[in-house]
């Protein structure tokens, strides 16, 4: 006869350990204590100030002579001459610093992309008539989980002005696993990264949709916890060794 005292005891111990070492939505990230004061009043839609440029930013710059002569005279077919995008991509170094042709190391790191532009001016003054540069970050982009942490993606910004909706949508828009009503936009001001509480779940968060993103953004939309789905996955493991043993049981106490 089967020992019911010691399946008892045998499943009392499993059940706990399964308990202690439970992984049920631990992919979950970012879970906001109860009663965390929400930023969403305080959304800024627009950038509050223009982007600086940091160790390993990529950029790329063109230069014209004559105030961008050349420029409009590529453009319209007529003319020769320095003017048009360089293609080749420069990164800023972990001193802060550019190597750039002709003029070598430059200063860059914590300058916004119109002051660099005034710094090449200035450099390339020296060599060239009237200099025209034109600087752009390549590698500027945003972090979004759109509800299931496999499908996060790293997105581009090709466009300045591209808006929290945009971000969503080159994601693949919210998973369906996503909640809609707890969106946590967490963008790094003065160091620090500040959390901003964005609920989409409504008409009401349309006032939202057109934030303009910065480069460094993170975008989270937080997951359901599907509960059942994770409990049966954690637990198939634990029935199937509590099946066999009480099997095993089953045998010896015939014997």
């Amino acid at each position: 006869m089967i020992d019911t005292k010691a399946i008892r005891l045998l499943t009392f111990i499993i059940v706990g350990l399964l308990f202690q070492q439970c992984g049920i939505n631990n992919n979950i990230m970012f879970k906001a204590p109860k009663g965390e004061h929400a930023h969403s009043d305080s959304i800024p839609m627009t950038p509050m100030a223009d982007y600086q440029i940091s160790v390993d930013d990529k950029l790329t710059f063109s230069l014209s002579t004559n105030n961008g002569t050349k420029i409009i005279e590529a453009l319209s077919g007529i003319g020769t001459g320095i003017g048009g995008t360089n293609s080749s991509e420069y990164i800023v170094r972990k001193t802060g610093k550019v190597e750039l042709p002709i003029l070598g190391e430059v200063p860059v790191s914590g300058l916004t992309i119109p002051q660099f532009e005034d710094t090449l001016q200035k450099l390339f003054s020296k060599e060239y008539q009237e200099p025209f540069v034109q600087v752009k970050i390549t590698n500027q982009r945003v972090v979004v989980f759109p509800g299931n942490g496999s499908d996060a993606m790293v997105i581009l910004l090709s466009n300045a002005n591209t808006t929290l909706m945009e971000a969503i949508a080159a994601a693949g828009g919210i998973t369906e696993r996503g909640k809609a009503n707890t969106i946590k936009l967490m963008r790094k001001e003065n160091g620090i990264r500040k959390i901003y509480n964005i609920d989409l779940s409504t008409l009401d968060g349309l006032k939202y949709v057109d934030m303009v993103v910065q480069a460094n953004d993170y975008i989270y939309i937080e997951p359901n916890p599907e509960l059942a789905r994770e409990v049966v996955k954690e637990i198939a493991p634990v029935l199937t060794i509590l099946s066999s043993v009480i099997l095993v049981f089953s045998i010896f106490s015939k014997l």
